[in-house]
């Protein structure tokens, strides 16, 4: 008699069964679309040619890269390099990159300022509103260069709505700035500021400007609740 029980049984066992993945499930999609980009993030941030540099903690580069991505693929960063903004660090530190993602290589690694009323030694608050003299994080596409009151410079454009997008109307530029330089750090704890620019030294910002002008991308990164909230570009 026990045979007319085996289909009864077989069906309980296959219950347990692992079910195939739903291969048109947006979600499902979704998800190992981007364990898959984290994995190659993961690939690129370990074989990084440091060049003798630092090179920038892992949870900034991922957000760095991912924001890369997503502006490549729309036609909005057109070229391989990528600039890297730490402002979770100590302005006294090294805390920008200029990657060049077609080699895998750091090129430069500077100081940079932040706003001056975004901080002393560390930026802690950030803003988007004009004369708020206070850095924007998130990601921006660098535009053309022009010759203004701190020389060679060059504009940069907000991507991100609500975070950063009056850049350009802000005046918001990459430039070069005595205050910028290593040496005043001998004679205060923290590097000079701007009015929301991000300064770089004189000797690198030709260099600097060079390489990173017309349609690449520049992310300033700090680990703030308020941006990861609203920023559409991270995750």
């Amino acid at each position: 008699m026990i045979y007319k029980f085996l289909p009864l049984l077989l069906l309980f066992f296959m219950s347990f069964a692992p079910k195939d993945i739903d291969n048109h499930d947006p979600i499902l999609i979704a998800s190992a679309n981007s364990n898959n980009l984290l994995a190659k993030i993961e690939i690129v941030y370990k074989s990084l040619n440091s060049n003798n540099f630092a090179i920038p903690e892992i949870n900034c580069f991922k957000k760095a890269m991912v924001g890369y991505y997503s502006l490549k693929q729309k036609g909005i960063v057109q070229k391989d390099i990528l600039t890297i903004i730490d402002f979770s660090l100590s302005s006294t530190k090294k805390r920008l990159w200029v990657i060049d993602l077609s080699n895998n290589m750091i090129l430069y690694n500077s100081l940079v300022s932040h706003g001056m009323n975004s901080g002393g030694e560390f930026a802690n608050t950030f803003s988007n509103s004009p004369s708020s003299n206070k850095s924007s994080l998130g990601f921006y596409t660098t535009g053309e260069t022009y010759n203004g009151k701190h020389g060679l410079s060059l504009k940069l454009d907000g991507q991100e709505r609500g975070i950063n997008h009056n850049a350009r109307s802000r005046a918001v530029v990459i430039h070069g700035a005595d205050y910028a330089n290593p040496s005043i750090l001998k004679s205060q704890n923290y590097l000079g500021r701007s009015q929301g620019c991000p300064a770089i030294p004189e000797a690198l910002k030709a260099e600097i400007i060079k390489t990173i002008k017309n349609k690449s991308c520049l992310f300033i990164y700090h680990p703030n609740r308020s941006y990861d909230i609203a920023s559409k570009l991270v995750a």
